[in-house]
């Protein structure tokens, strides 16, 4: 016969394992504080033995009723067994914080491809949102209040950098968030350690358009610069959440593995085009071209956002009848007059492309970028008409 006196009486001591002769429930809920540093934690789950009496009390009750309903009797003890149930489950979330529901790292980028790769190396420990879209010139945007609102809640900031975002300091005072500011283990400059292009060599003034005095900030348009936008983040990541670094380190590693295998593709698909002679609007594509072989060999505006002059439109079109040019690659954001204009004089075609993630629909990750500015400039190759 059942002994409940001595159910009740063992559950009574459950908080203390003296021996394994006691029921194992508490037990394990002080093995798995063990094995997690933590078993001071785990003497702090009072409310087990208390539920283990209740369902030791609920069957001598039921048992000494004689005339109760076996179903009551089966209800009682079942709904004593799930608070138990539950209770081990809490218990658990609390011994081990990365158990489950862990609030996420808030990241805020300021394009959708610092985004996009954030987004992988932080896996499901980090909710990111970007503040410019996919289609707009990265150069120009309206510091919003909703910006700084979104800042002041962030635990990290991601920035292209290189004078790209000058609108963001802006953001960076008004959002009143020290975790994030300059120097802070909360700010990101994704471009430290890039080999960066067009650097000014001469004196800078007004004269030289707007012209960066860092060098070309269209960085990320290389996709080898991918990985050390990605190392940027990584560090970035485990400086405010260091217990995570092994699964921050991991994504990286296969960040890296897919962009290298992405990359040998692209290289190949590419490779029958290397050396072909383009136009280009703005200084948007020098990193871009460099890595896959294209040769810009002159831009629409005459200098960095200077409007082109009607001489330097037809001496374009003189230079173009010349060498044969057939293509005009030009960004989203950028007029189309000009160009198509320039194409009708000349036969070429032009090209818009999109300059970041999500600049078109089907773009959603910086893989994808690159597989379709890859194609549409394969297709262009291709199909660019004769003069």
């Amino acid at each position: 016969m059942l002994n409940i006196h001595a159910l009740s009486g063992s559950s009574r001591n459950m908080k203390t394992c003296p021996d394994e002769s006691q029921d194992q429930i508490p037990c394990f809920l002080a093995m798995k504080a063990k094995t997690t540093g933590m078993t001071e934690r785990a003497t702090k789950c009072h409310s087990l033995p208390e539920r283990w009496h209740e369902l030791s009390s609920a069957l001598q009750a039921g048992l000494s009723g004689g005339v109760q309903s076996v179903f009551e009797l089966k209800e009682k003890i079942l709904r004593s067994a799930i608070i138990v149930c539950f209770s081990i489950i809490i218990s658990l979330m609390v011994l081990n914080p990365n158990y489950a529901f862990a609030k996420k790292i808030r990241v805020i980028t300021t394009s959708t491809d610092l985004k996009s790769i954030a987004e992988f190396i932080g896996g499901d420990r980090v909710k990111v949102e970007n503040i410019t879209k996919g289609y707009q010139n990265p150069h120009i945007v309206d510091p919003k209040p909703s910006y700084m609102l979104k800042l002041n809640k962030a635990d990290l900031f991601v920035k292209v950098g290189l004078d790209l975002e000058l609108w963001a300091q802006l953001l960076e005072e008004g959002a009143r968030n020290p975790r994030i500011r300059f120097g802070s283990p909360g700010y990101v400059d994704a471009s430290i350690g890039v080999k960066l292009l067009e650097i000014p060599q001469t004196r800078i003034d007004r004269s030289l358009g707007d012209i960066h005095v860092f060098g070309n900030p269209h960085y990320w348009l290389d996709p080898l610069n991918g990985k050390i936008i990605a190392h940027n983040i990584l560090e970035g990541l485990k400086r405010i959440s260091p217990e995570n670094t092994n699964y921050f380190e991991e994504n990286k590693r296969l960040f890296d593995k897919e962009l290298d295998t992405h990359l040998v593709k692209w290289l190949e698909k590419m490779k029958p085009y290397y050396g072909t002679n383009v136009i280009a609007y703005h200084k948007t594509w020098p990193n871009l071209a460099k890595r896959f072989g294209i040769n810009i060999v002159d831009y629409v505006e005459p200098k960095p956002g200077i409007s082109p002059s009607p001489a330097h439109i037809a001496n374009l079109i003189k230079r173009m009848r010349i060498e044969d040019i057939k293509l005009i690659i030009k960004e989203p954001y950028y007029e189309s007059k000009v160009p198509n204009f320039i194409s009708s004089k000349t036969g070429a075609r032009v090209l818009t492309l999109p300059t970041s993630v999500e600049g078109v629909s089907g773009i959603k990750d910086y893989f994808g970028l690159f597989d379709f500015i890859i194609n549409e400039l394969i297709n262009a190759f291709k199909e660019s008409p004769s003069p």
